[in-house]
């Protein structure tokens, strides 16, 4: 099986490497007074095994996630755009720790520079309308 043809969940190491990510995404998460309030009544076993079977199934991995949605489980908890940000950036230094590239990057991302804000190249063909 070439590159192109695995899975995203085979390139990323599998079951092993996905447990590794939540494990030390979910302790950061934990040592960090930024966002950990937000956690503080959560079964921290059923959160690591619900991002792990989430994480693996939308991979492509044989795990089913069998949890609520995103929104139903953050819903009520008054989650700022502060502490998602940081929680994102916990998962970020711990994909860069673990050597693994961020998804998509590698088809995303075209210019090597920390810039932002950037104009659109005026050669770029967006996608039809839908219908």
């Amino acid at each position: 099986m070439t590159t192109q043809t695995k899975s995203l969940y085979d390139r990323l190491g599998g079951l092993d490497a996905i447990t590794a990510v939540t494990e030390s995404w979910v302790a950061r998460v934990g040592g960090d007074d930024r966002a950990n309030g937000k956690f503080v009544r959560t079964d921290i076993d059923r959160l690591k095994k619900e991002v792990i079977d989430q994480l693996c199934e939308a991979t492509g991995g044989p795990c089913s996630y069998t949890g609520r949605t995103m929104q139903e489980t953050h819903d009520g908890m008054a989650v700022t755009a502060g502490e998602f940000d940081v929680v994102m950036r916990h998962l970020d230094a711990t994909l860069d720790e673990l050597d693994i590239p961020m998804p998509m990057r590698d088809d995303i991302v075209e210019v090597e520079s920390p810039q932002t804000g950037t104009p659109l190249p005026d050669s770029y063909q967006a996608a039809p309308p839908l219908m």
